[in-house]
C-alpha cells in the first residue's frame, strides 16, 4: 500500500513537473496558478486511464502505434486537462506538438528515475531491518 501511494505521489509529481517546464518553455502554454492543482490532479488521472486503454486500442486496431502510446496518452490528457476553466491554456499547433513533448519527456523521466530514488531507498532500509 505504501508503495502504492509512493508512485501515486511520484506521478503527481512528474506531472506538476512536466506542466510546469512546458509553461516556463513556451510563452503558449498557460498554466494559471489558482487552476494548477486542478490542471495537475486532472492531466494525472486522465494520463493513468487514457494510457492503458489508448495502449490496448492501438494493439487490436493500429499496431505501429505501440510506440508513440505515451505521446498520443499525454496529448489527449492535455486536451481533457484545457476543458477545465481557469487551469491549463494551451494555443497554437506547434505549442500543442511541443508541450505533448516535453510533458511526455519530463514525465517519462521522472517516471523512471524517482522511483529508483525513493523505492530503492525504501527497500535498503527494509533489508537492513531484517
Amino acid at each position: 500500500m505504501v508503495r502504492f501511494l509512493i508512485r501515486a505521489a511520484i506521478f503527481l509529481v512528474t506531472a506538476a513537473l512536466g506542466l510546469l517546464v512546458a509553461a516556463w518553455i513556451l510563452p503558449e502554454v498557460v498554466l494559471s496558478p489558482s487552476g494548477f492543482i486542478t490542471a495537475v490532479i486532472v492531466f494525472a488521472i486522465a494520463q493513468s486511464i487514457l494510457a492503458p486503454f489508448i495502449l490496448n486500442m492501438a494493439r487490436k486496431y493500429a499496431p505501429a502505434l505501440l510506440g508513440g502510446i505515451g505521446l498520443v496518452s499525454t496529448f489527449v490528457a492535455l486536451l481533457i486537462a484545457t476543458f477545465f476553466p481557469g487551469g491549463l491554456t494551451i494555443t497554437g499547433i506547434p505549442a500543442w506538438v511541443l508541450a505533448t513533448l516535453i510533458v511526455w519527456l519530463v514525465t517519462a523521466l521522472g517516471g523512471w528515475v524517482l522511483p529508483l530514488l525513493f523505492l530503492r531507498d525504501r527497500a535498503g532500509k527494509r533489508s537492513k531491518a531484517a
